[in-house]
């Protein structure tokens, strides 16, 4: 070994020890990826014991067999005898009572100390979606430490089932022949996820290394909103013409390496690629071969428009209980197919956008997302609560001399409001829900208002009476009983009507209810609340 060889190993031996006793592992694998395996088993070989473990465990798993080639055969067998090695996979399978945290725990532990080979070989063991779950929660740079441990092939497939906004910034960590190379393992309608997801820019490069036809595919679909029925599709679909013999379809299945996933059915289609209906599979293999498709196939199964938003998608296969159903254009021209697994995840993520949406939180898939980005978002909707409070405290203030007078009103004010707003937040939550279905709309709604109304009235009957009681027993005043009482029952009956009325009114100005109902309606509750049982309690009282 030449001296300037021995300096550059002494100097990067110094870089890689100095990183190690800071726990700076990240810059440890960095430093190790651009080495030599030479000069990587020389800076191996010239650690004390427990650095070369830890820096062992920052070996890229791709330069391990030629590192090991250049240290003697009593070390290269001490590295690779790890006995913990299998037991954080094994750990991570299991599905204890603590679930989850507790894996998240052991995920962390083992980045802590130093075992990167541990945890880089259990992720790449799981399941990609469990893979995905724990990526999730962990933070920021453990997160990035573990991605970096994935080759590109493991990372396109854990990419499917991540949330967008991690998705995004875990692509975005990943140099551009990383990023094409796991995109070249996802299919159609996961890759158009992905690209949307990304900044135009990044898109469009990603775009570019993609062949010609699939560019072609790629571009059709991208050209359909994201929550339609064109943005969800898949082009990837089997389709034969209705004039074939059933013998000649399954020939044809037969040179096909592979079908496409999910796949129940063959699409039926004319010369002109027109959609005719479909050939199920269980049909095609128990009819004699000599028919022809079209006296086998279903022609009664409708296809999806590709205009049609994914909350109808999700509800049509909910309604026909359906694995996979064709996308076509105005023209009935076959587009591509929607499959169950993709309306799943229509449903899951609408269930969680409208749980963060109750809170104002409408685009926060990221628990780890940067503080000021999350404090921005928070922050619109903390600005609109504060003004709600200060028109409630303004009502307040409106009859402050009453307050001053009798204290006991103080006390109760409380239980008005929380009454109303919890009665106002069932009927909300009721409409929201039949919104989003296409319960509610014009032609029930007046009989919806009524039978609310109705429900409002009696519970506003029996619990005005049970707290007039109590206020009656509490302060000795049957006045301030009843008074609470009818303040209850006015607020109650508000409640039940703006329930029913805030979300119709948010739909027709294009505003979500799930988003902006409450807020609106705990307002008004509150105001009414306040106002019905100050004003009366002024009236009758002072």
């Amino acid at each position: 070994m030449s001296e300037a060889d021995k300096h550059a190993i002494h100097t990067e031996l110094d870089a890689i020890a100095e990183a190690l006793d800071k726990g700076k592992h990240k810059r440890v694998r960095k430093l190790l990826r651009v080495m030599h395996p030479g000069k990587v088993a020389s800076v191996l070989e010239a650690l004390d014991p427990e650095q070369r473990r830890v820096a062992w465990q920052q070996v890229d798993d791709n330069t391990e067999e030629h590192v090991l080639r250049h240290l003697d055969a009593l070390m290269a067998a001490s590295l690779l005898r790890d006995p913990h090695d299998d037991a954080l996979s094994d750990e991570l399978d299991e599905d204890d009572e603590h679930g989850a945290t507790t894996q998240i725990a052991r995920v962390r532990d083992s980045l802590e100390a130093g075992k990167h080979k541990r945890v880089g070989k259990a992720f790449r063991q799981m399941h990609p979606a469990k893979a995905a779950g724990l990526l999730e929660a962990l933070p920021p740079d453990e997160r990035s430490t573990v991605w970096d441990m994935l080759d590109a092939e493991r990372a396109g497939k854990i990419l499917v089932h991540l949330h967008d906004e991690v998705r995004a910034r875990l692509a975005l960590e990943m140099d551009e022949q990383e990023l094409a190379a796991a995109a070249q393992k996802l299919d159609l309608d996961d890759l158009v996820d992905l690209i949307q997801d990304l900044p135009a820019g990044n898109g469009r490069r990603l775009l570019q290394t993609m062949d010609v036809r699939k560019r072609q595919q790629l571009l059709s679909m991208l050209s359909y909103p994201e929550d339609s029925a064109g943005g969800l599709m898949n082009t990837d679909h089997l389709s034969v013409r209705a004039d074939v013999r059933v013998g000649s379809v399954l020939r044809y299945l037969r040179l096909l390496e592979d079908l496409p996933d999910h796949t129940d059915k063959v699409m039926v289609v004319d010369r002109k690629n027109r959609y005719q209906g479909v050939l199920r599979l269980s049909r095609l293999v128990t009819s004699p071969p000599e028919m022809q498709v079209g006296e086998v196939m279903d022609a009664d199964f409708k296809a999806l428009d590709v205009t049609l938003t994914s909350n109808e998608v999700a509800r049509r296969f909910e309604d026909l209980d359906i694995l996979s159903a064709a996308v076509i254009d105005d023209e009935g021209v076959l587009l591509g197919r929607i499959t169950v697994d993709d309306v799943i995840d229509i449903i899951r993520e609408d269930s969680e956008r409208a749980m963060m949406k109750l809170a104002g939180l409408n685009d926060e898939a990221d628990m780890f997302a940067p503080v000021l980005t999350s404090a921005r978002r928070r922050a619109v909707w903390l600005g609109i609560n504060l003004v709600t409070a200060f028109l409630a405290a303004w009502v307040i203030g409106l009859f402050q001399g009453t307050l001053e007078q009798i204290v006991a009103l103080a006390v109760l004010m409380p239980i008005v409001a929380s009454m109303g707003g919890i009665a106002g937040s069932q009927t909300l939550t009721l409409v929201i829900r039949g919104l989003a279905l296409g319960q509610v709309e014009g032609g029930n709604a007046r009989l919806l208002l009524a039978k609310e109304l109705g429900i409002g009235f009696l519970n506003g009957l029996v619990w005005a009476a049970v707290v007039a009681a109590l206020a009656y027993v509490w302060f000795g005043s049957w006045q301030i009983g009843a008074i609470i009482g009818a303040a209850i029952l006015l607020n109650l009956l508000c409640a039940a009507s703006s329930g029913l009325l805030i979300p119709l009114l948010l739909r027709r100005f294009g505003i979500d209810p799930a988003l902006a109902g409450s807020v609106i309606l705990t307002t008004i509750t509150d105001v009414v609340g306040f106002l019905s049982f100050l004003g009366l309690a002024t009236l009758f009282l002072l």
